[in-house]
């Protein structure tokens, strides 16, 4: 049977995209470009000093066919400028400023995917998430009904809760880009986190907001939040499971839910 990682492989061989990324100075992604090329997975587009970019894609097996681009002397920069000058002059953003982050590979892949010329735009090898995140903010923007930037990683684990013996998807969010959201924003992580998981996954979200308390077992500002998101998230999401406050025992393991959570319509079963 094929593992989760496997199936996202062949769904991407099965409808490649273009993909772009900005830091074609990191053997890593050069080595990951070539990869995905010669697998067939997806078209990849990279970003820097073309010479020097070439020179490692050849150091790894790449073909003289592969697509690159340099930000700094591509036709397509003072389009971007005025794209960015658009988007940012609420902001301020001056012409200069503007000329500089056109030449930046981040924000020129970003832009790429707001233009449509990519599907995406992976990055993070080179560069601080912070980083990576402002450059898609500055130019890509929030999707329509969510109020801020969040994460979702992806954990697969072995067998852990009984029953057949195959591994799991876990979706834990956020663990990477907001330390402390209100009510509201935690509910619209979750939401983010449910619509993610089932493009990329494909099963139906079970949601657990955790906290350090289950059901009402402390009494905290903290646990209050917790609690107030949950509100919030099944008045927007009504279909889709959710509960908490939760401790994360009483979420992920059935037995210890027997206990702690008799009731609930996700603990013990939650998979984000």
């Amino acid at each position: 049977m094929s593992g989760f990682l496997d199936t996202i492989a062949e769904r991407a061989k099965a409808s490649p995209r273009r993909i772009v990324l900005p830091e074609g100075n990191d053997p890593r992604t050069l080595a990951a470009a070539v990869r995905l090329r010669q697998e067939g997975r997806a078209e990849p587009v990279v970003l820097g000093s073309e010479p020097e970019v070439r020179a490692g894609l050849a150091d790894v097996g790449g073909d003289e066919d592969m697509i690159v681009h340099d930000p700094a002397t591509d036709e397509r920069h003072d389009r971007f400028v005025r794209t960015l000058l658009e988007l940012r002059k609420d902001r301020g953003l001056e012409e200069a400023e503007a000329i500089r982050w056109a030449r930046d590979p981040l924000i020129f892949g970003a832009l790429m995917v707001r233009e449509g010329e990519v599907a995406g735009s992976v990055a993070g090898a080179d560069h601080p998430t912070g980083e990576v995140i402002r450059a898609a903010i500055r130019c890509v923007g929030l999707r329509r009904g969510i109020s801020i930037v969040s994460s979702t990683f992806y954990m697969v684990c072995r067998p852990f809760r009984g029953g057949p013996a195959q591994e799991e998807v876990l979706s834990f969010t956020d663990g990477a880009v907001v330390p402390d959201p209100d009510a509201r924003q935690l509910a619209d992580i979750a939401r983010a986190s449910v619509a993610a998981r089932r493009a990329i996954v494909g099963d139906e979200p079970r949601v657990a907001f955790l906290s350090f308390s289950t059901r009402g077992s402390a009494e905290h500002e903290k646990v209050e939040k917790v609690r107030q998101a949950v509100s919030h998230f099944r008045q927007a999401e009504p279909d889709v499971v959710a509960d908490g406050e939760l401790q994360v025992d009483a979420a992920l393991i059935p037995e210890i839910a027997a206990s702690k959570a008799p009731d609930s319509p996700v603990a013990g079963q939650a998979n984000v």
